[in-house]
């Protein structure tokens, strides 16, 4: 949704642009608007008038409607931005003489409209202006993967017999995007684009039909943000916060938490940052273990796509600028390819680390991971995960105690071939972050990728002795890693490993990790194992 600044024509909105009318000090008052609301910048704080409208996707017609819309914004994004959301306040007089957050002119009046009053922030601390400028870095993207991951795993869940999430709701705004973009688009190739896409998703549609199911039984759909795009993101006082959920369709905010992630992830990957929405899809799934939402992500990706897509065919519609009508032109193909790229198949590959503790295969991992657009699983997250423990906390287990007894290694690495099996079949590369130090670990790995027909990998992840206790030395010290080896395990790890044997040499990639580890070599030896 683009912004505009301009003078008002609502004799309500010109009356409040007088710096007097407010009880905190303003030096004068700043209007943004956009096509359902004005936004009031008075310096410390902003106040969100919803115009008096009824689109047919939301109806804000009446005071009712509009005071009811009001506290839904407030308790919606409460959620995740309670210090910027502050009250909804009412505005008594009258049009050509109110007061804001008080009551009338002598005390008396009745109120004739609401405000949502929330803290002012710069808009260059929005997340889209600070990826377009580069300040955007890996620990900002692992900061917004905990928080969505978190926000995700709070919010209430729909009921099992409810219509939010069914296959039916989903498919309806998804077509309803063709629907409303078709009449405006004039090239022919553009129209056969839209045509294939349109197609693609019925099908797709009709593919996961069983899978939307599951998803809804399973939990996964609850009341999201709902338009989880950087733009509704800020950085406040050294921290991210999201803002601005979807509050006046309730079927649109009730979705699955995977359509959630598939607008952010899209939209960093429409600002040409592909390896940051690796990183923060890989983060937010260390962190929830939904690895079966993988599943439908491509299907919510080119939906979310085509969102934005359509919204700027709107606007350019509705522009009268020459140059903005080029650039809104420009934006909704780039959209549409962006789109028309996540309906293509992805060269799919298993590849697993291989090293002893310290050898650096969790850095390598990540590095691969990020280059590559794979999905990656660590042996570490997910064995807690099995007994219940968070990632980086301590379980206390010694060497073949607790979570390290071998019946809890051979748990862990069944975990791990499921894991595996299932991102293969959502058409995705993985990487399987492990020991792998005994054949009978990295055999159970190869025969997924062989049920699955995917190329076969092993990252060695080689470093001298040295170099190795002292990083697990660091690492105890630190205490932030999800690994508990320390020098005991590594000590066993020696005695216990059996190292890669002469048949499966053809499938290994040695990578020296004592420096800076180069993703490109990597992944070029990569390519050419799987002739991608």
């Amino acid at each position: 949704m683009s912004t505009g600044r301009r003078e008002p024509d609502d004799q309500l909105v010109l009356a409040l642009m007088n710096p007097a009318l407010y009880d905190h000090p303003v030096d004068a008052v700043q209007l943004i608007e956009t096509h359902i609301s004005w936004v009031l910048l008075t310096g410390s704080y902003a106040y969100k008038i919803k115009k008096p409208v009824d689109l047919g996707f939301l109806n804000f017609s009446t005071l009712d409607r509009r005071r009811f819309f009001c506290e839904e914004e407030l308790r919606l994004n409460r959620r995740l931005a309670s210090d910027l959301y502050l009250a909804v306040v009412p505005i008594t007089g009258t049009p050509g003489a109110p007061r804001i957050g008080g009551e009338g002119p002598d005390g008396e009046g009745p109120v004739i409209e609401y405000a949502v009053k929330m803290r002012q922030f710069p808009q260059e601390a929005q997340l889209d202006r600070l990826v377009e400028a580069g300040l955007f870095d890996a620990a900002r993207v692992d900061e917004l993967a905990a928080e969505l991951a978190g926000f995700h795993q709070r919010a209430d869940r729909a009921p099992a017999d409810g219509s939010f999430g069914t296959p039916e709701r989903i498919a309806k705004p998804m077509r309803e995007n063709f629907e409303q973009v078709r009449p405006y688009l004039d090239e022919p190739e553009r129209v056969e684009q839209y045509q294939r896409l349109r197609a693609w998703s019925e099908a797709d549609h009709t593919a996961h039909r069983d899978a939307f199911v599951r998803r809804k039984a399973g939990g996964f759909v609850r009341e999201c943000h709902g338009d989880l795009h950087l733009a509704n993101m800020v950085l406040w006082e050294g921290r991210l916060l999201i803002f601005d959920c979807l509050e006046f369709d309730e079927y649109l905010r009730w979705i699955d938490v995977m359509s959630d992630l598939a607008f952010v992830t899209m939209d960093l990957e429409r600002r040409g940052r592909a390896e940051w929405a690796g990183r923060l899809l890989n983060g937010y799934l260390e962190q929830s273990g939904d690895y079966a939402g993988l599943s439908v992500l491509r299907s919510y990706q080119v939906y979310r796509a085509m969102v934005r897509a359509k919204v700027a065919v709107l606007q350019r519609r509705q522009s009268t600028d020459d140059t903005t009508r080029r650039r809104l032109w420009k934006a909704c193909g780039d959209y549409a390819d962006l789109a028309e790229r996540y309906t293509r198949p992805v060269r799919r590959w298993l590849a697993i680390t291989h090293g002893c503790s310290g050898s650096g295969k969790t850095v390598l991992s990540g590095a691969v991971a990020q280059a590559s657009g794979a999905i990656r699983v660590r042996s570490d997250v997910e064995r807690k995960r099995l007994f219940g423990v968070a990632p980086t906390a301590r379980s206390g287990s010694g060497v073949n105690e607790g979570l390290y007894t071998a019946e809890a290694g051979v748990r862990t690495y069944q975990r791990l071939a499921e894991l595996a099996h299932t991102i293969l079949d959502a058409g995705r590369p993985v990487i399987v972050d492990g020991a792998c130090l005994r054949r009978g670990q990295r055999e159970t790995l190869r025969a997924v990728a062989a049920r699955c027909g995917a190329p076969f990998i092993i990252l060695d992840a080689q470093a001298p002795e040295a170099l190795m206790r002292e990083r697990l030395r660091r690492r105890e010290r630190e205490g932030v890693d999800a690994s508990e080896a320390g020098p005991a395990v590594f000590d066993q790890q020696l005695a216990v490993q059996e190292p890669l044997e002469p048949d499966e040499a053809p499938c290994v990639v040695r990578v020296r990790t004592e420096e800076r580890i180069d993703p490109a070599s990597v992944m070029a030896a990569i390519h050419q194992m799987t002739g991608s």
